[in-house]
């Protein structure tokens, strides 16, 4: 049997598609799998179960790479063709079944109209698959010392969704306080390379000998692998957020000028943590359309570090009644 999996450029929406991908691989052992996404998105699958082939999809001019695509594809049959992309793409191609996403409903979260597409109710949680050279490099780059992690993410591919620096040093150094609930944690923080410079003043705000970073210096994956050991995640709206909730882990996710009910992160351990603004009053109170101020001012550090004491608490009580 195979799949062949049309998904997102970027990275956030490809983490959430693994909600359908995870569906089909765990509902059809063996089944073999070809993943045809953007580039930057692409490492994400590189460990999935069954995987023969990984097409990256770098966009061309007059939609060059679905004809890139198609040429690619169309001499062989597939079992099941899903496109999330919503294009004419699994109509021209041999095939049996075909799932193909229409558009996004806004009445639901994304995950929950990927899980209605395909006829699961609950959907099932993204999953992010990785290797064992992941798993051991990332204990490469977090020995276990006995304390507990915090991950951050202090940055985001739009300033509009990135809290200031300070508010996460602050927030960062209420939750590794004495009698915190991260107390004397260590700290790794992540980003894209580009992002580091915007991040120096959150980096600078923990001791030295209590942190790590990443800032695209590895695999995706072996991200992937650092944030399943981490006991939070708090970071901005972003692909790294969606990575963490699909670990399971209690993951922080931050809010402003995008929305939380259709990205809020997506798993029991999940929480969003928004403005005090609405999405709707932050986007007809911001200066312009193209604007490159942030939009993350009416978050205050209080709101996020109680949230965060709150799932905790709710946490590890689960873990402790579960022994």
């Amino acid at each position: 049997m195979r799949l062949l999996f049309i998904t997102s450029n970027r990275l956030g929406d490809a983490v959430l598609s693994t909600s359908v991908l995870r569906h089909y691989v765990e509902t059809y052992p063996g089944i073999k799998v070809t993943v045809a996404c953007g580039p930057v998105a692409a490492p994400i699958f590189e460990a999935v179960p069954g995987l023969e082939r990984l097409i990256e999809m770098p966009k061309q001019k007059r939609g060059g790479h679905w004809w890139k695509l198609w040429k690619s594809v169309a001499f062989r049959w597939w079992d099941i063709i899903v496109d999330l992309r919503g294009s004419a793409t699994a109509y021209v191609l041999p095939g049996w079944k075909r799932v193909v996403l229409p558009g996004n409903d806004d009445e639901m979260h994304r995950v929950e109209q990927l899980g209605q597409l395909i006829g699961v109710d609950p959907a099932p949680e993204p999953f992010v698959w990785t290797a064992p050279e992941h798993e051991n490099r990332a204990s490469e780059i977090l020995p276990d010392d006995g304390r507990l992690l915090l991950v951050v993410g202090p940055s985001a591919n739009w300033i509009g969704k990135t809290w200031r620096p300070e508010r996460f040093a602050e927030a960062i150094a209420e939750l590794r306080a004495v009698g915190g609930p991260l107390e004397d944690a260590n700290v790794l923080l992540v980003g894209a390379p580009n992002e580091r410079a915007a991040s120096e003043p959150v980096i600078a705000s923990i001791p030295e000998n209590r942190r790590t970073e990443i800032f695209g210096t590895e695999h995706l994956l072996t991200v992937m692998a650092c944030l399943r050991r981490a006991s939070l995640y708090l970071g901005n709206d972003s692909g790294l957020m969606h990575m963490a909730a699909a670990t399971g882990n209690p993951t922080i996710g931050l809010f402003g000028p995008s929305r939380d009910e259709h990205y809020r992160p997506y798993s029991k351990w999940g929480r969003a943590v928004r403005t005090d603004w609405s999405y709707d009053k932050i986007i007809e109170n911001r200066s312009s359309p193209l604007s490159k101020e942030v939009l993350m001012d009416t978050l205050p550090v209080e709101k996020v570090v109680s949230a965060t004491r709150v799932l905790l608490e709710d946490y590890r009580k689960e873990e402790k009644q579960n022994g």
